[in-house]
């Protein structure tokens, strides 16, 4: 079987600064390239600011090339102004990508295109694929339509890339309606849910697990105290200032506050005036092989999202046996489908204590949590993806289904 060649563009990509930015990605794409059909390479851009300083000094350096995990990585550099350059980013990435893409299609010739985050990624491959005179895909995943799409040159672009686009991806049924109600074409758009590491993540022995996380973090946790764990950016849109409002209400409880980004020092300076600051354990970003470890030592993990596609923290704390506590944000409804896996509430702190002391007070079986994350794994995504794609490129995209 002569296998497919697929280039993917993604903004979104794990590298040697950055191991956990957009692991999610680069596990589906792997997945892909150990199906039997399917060729992958992936360019994955980094802007850099004219002057690089700081973190994007660091960003510089990570952009390395390399053969990852079976997948082909090419990392250019592109021309990044910080915080105001948002509406000519798919241009300066188009323009750094499309070089490196003639060259590698011209060396070994690729049959589609895809973009994995819808903006900017998604206009800058519609411009790539157009100069190759290839088909191509662009998947959605959550702050790509909620975030971007609230800015109209954005939302301008993502629409006008998503016609010319032969097929759309979404991480969840909620997500596709988010698409469409942008002025998406509903018949493009392919449901494609997220994976799971099974052999990562699952439930791991709960006993002696606090103690080495309190050795490996250097921190005092209790080992009869109930825990919970918050994964995700330290961004307001995740919630965490209403997690740590809950926790004051919660007078036993220790939270394991997992991510980075620009609201950790208002978040620290929180926990010290609220008098919890020493029942709050700031960890930052955690190497993937440990995480498996924090969602199986907490009780409860606890995402009071603003908005989401699909989060892979959701699937991943089920697989480790540790029932969630998350707002009715995107596909929250698609996982959360009986109490097993957890509870939805209303984004405010009365309902997140409610719901945490719920869980507390009578938990549900490990067991019972880990089979509500059954029917996610690596595998399926790939296999989703492949058959998506190849039923287009042999023109019977019309008769394709993953239901």
């Amino acid at each position: 079987m002569t296998r497919k060649r697929l280039l993917s563009i993604s903004t979104l990509y794990p590298n040697s600064h950055r191991p956990r930015f957009g692991t999610f990605v680069a596990r589906s794409l792997e997945a892909l390239a150990r199906h039997e059909a399917w060729d992958v390479t992936v360019i994955n851009p980094i802007g850099v600011p004219p002057l690089a300083w700081g973190r994007y000094r660091a960003l510089k350096h990570a952009a390395v090339d390399g053969v990852e995990n079976g997948v082909s990585v090419h990392r250019p550099t592109f021309p990044l102004l910080p915080r105001i350059g948002g509406r000519i980013n798919p241009a300066m990435i188009a323009r750094s990508v499309l070089p490196l893409a003639r060259r590698l299609h011209a060396k070994v010739p690729f049959d589609m295109v895809d973009a994995q985050f819808f903006f900017p990624d998604g206009p800058a491959a519609e411009r790539v694929a157009r100069a190759l005179a290839l088909p191509f895909a662009i998947k959605a995943r959550g702050a790509d339509i909620h975030y971007w799409g609230s800015k109209p040159y954005a939302r301008r672009a993502m629409i006008e890339s998503a016609k010319r686009a032969e097929v759309l991806l979404s991480v969840c049924n909620a997500l596709s309606k988010d698409m469409v109600a942008i002025g998406m074409e509903p018949g493009k758009i392919t449901l494609h849910y997220t994976g799971l590491d099974r052999d990562r993540f699952r439930p791991l022995d709960h006993t002696a697990l606090r103690r080495r996380i309190a050795d490996e973090f250097r921190i005092e946790l209790p080992g009869d105290v109930p825990l919970l764990a918050t994964v995700g950016a330290l961004i307001e849109r995740k919630g965490q200032r209403l997690v740590l409002s809950a926790l004051s209400a919660l007078p036993k409880a220790h939270l394991l506050l997992v991510g980075e980004g620009p609201d950790e020092a208002a978040l620290r300076d929180r926990a010290e005036r609220a008098g919890i600051a020493e029942r709050v354990h700031f960890l930052g970003s955690v190497d993937h092989d440990l995480l498996p470890l924090l969602l199986s030592a907490a009780d409860v993990m606890v995402l009071p999202s603003a908005s989401e596609g699909l989060a892979n923290v959701w699937i991943e704390s089920l697989a480790c046996g540790t029932p969630i506590v998350i707002t009715d944000a995107g596909g929250a409804r698609e996982v959360v489908t009986g109490r097993d896996a957890g509870l939805i509430v209303d984004r405010n702190t009365e309902s997140i204590v409610t719901g945490v002391a719920d869980l507390l007070g009578a938990p549900p079986a490990t067991d019972a949590v880990v089979a509500a994350a059954s029917r996610f794994s690596w595998r399926e995504n790939a296999a989703v993806l492949a058959r998506c794609y190849e039923a287009f490129l042999t023109g019977t995209a019309a008769r394709f289904s993953n239901e």
